[in-house]
């Protein structure tokens, strides 16, 4: 079930519905991006980027390798020492 409808106007403009402008958090002199993806238009806030689009820029090369608590606990003492380390 859509969020909300609106309809073009004959020079091409349309409102974009309340619902929507909420939920985007958008209001006057917002600019949007509208994006193809495969069959479908996808009109985001610009600027605004989904957790994928994070998740691919901090990790290129794919999904890091798991660590275990103690690994990520050993690794975060071993900088935390070497940052505050005397000199």
């Amino acid at each position: 079930m859509p969020l909300a409808q609106s309809k073009v106007t004959a020079q091409g403009q349309t409102s974009v519905p309340l619902e929507v402008r909420r939920k985007l958090g958008i209001g006057p002199g917002s600019v949007l991006e509208w994006d193809e993806e495969g069959e479908k238009v996808v009109v985001r806030r610009a600027g605004r980027f989904s957790s994928e689009d994070v998740h691919r820029a901090l990790f290129p090369r794919g999904t890091p390798m798991r660590r275990t608590l103690d690994q990520l606990r050993d690794g975060i003492r071993r900088s935390m020492r070497k940052k505050h380390a005397r000199r």
